[in-house]
């Protein structure tokens, strides 16, 4: 088979996309993002150590529905 090919590069695309849906389907069982309330900032809970893991990232939402609760 000829790596210029068209059908090498459909099977070559085939898999690289399977391969990409298989990652995000087993990561999405392993951990699960969520909102810390307080400071809402987002977190990752692992679901295999039981653990938060912080991500140095805030949600914008959240932010603003306690700015307008002050």
């Amino acid at each position: 088979m000829d790596i210029y090919s068209r059908k090498f590069a459909i099977i070559v695309i085939i898999v690289l996309v399977s391969i990409l849906a298989l990652q995000v389907m087993t990561n999405s069982n392993n951990a699960q993002q969520l909102i810390d309330s307080e400071t809402c900032e987002i977190y990752i809970m692992d679901a295999n150590i039981n653990t938060k893991k912080y991500l140095n990232e805030f949600d914008t939402k959240c932010l603003d529905f306690k700015n307008l609760n002050k």
